[in-house]
């Protein structure tokens, strides 16, 4: 199980990149688009957003116990306890695998 600070830590990250999508995006787009001018002072309000608001800081983690590593996307869960719920049959249309 991971700590709970780090998943909390994740969670809010999450709500940061939220709030500032919208204003990361519209500042990228002159940055990448606008003239020289613009673009720099667009570029210098990029930086003063805080660091944790962009989203390739988040990470996936495992829903139930938050493992980081191992990660299915498909279904949210690390793959330890992807194995255990599968073969316990909890995963609707997964069976495992015999031939």
């Amino acid at each position: 199980m991971a700590k709970e600070s780090m998943k909390a830590r994740e969670v809010k990250r999450a709500k940061l990149v939220a709030k500032y999508a919208a204003k990361r995006a519209a500042l990228k787009k002159i940055v990448n688009t606008g003239e020289p001018v613009e673009a720099f002072e667009a570029a210098q309000k990029l930086q003063s957003i805080p660091r944790n608001a962009n989203p390739i800081r988040l990470h996936n983690r495992c829903k139930i116990t938050g493992r980081p590593k191992g990660y299915m996307r498909q279904f949210g869960l690390s793959r330890i306890q992807f194995r255990e719920m599968a073969s316990q049959g909890l995963i609707p249309g997964v069976r495992k695998a015999s031939w």
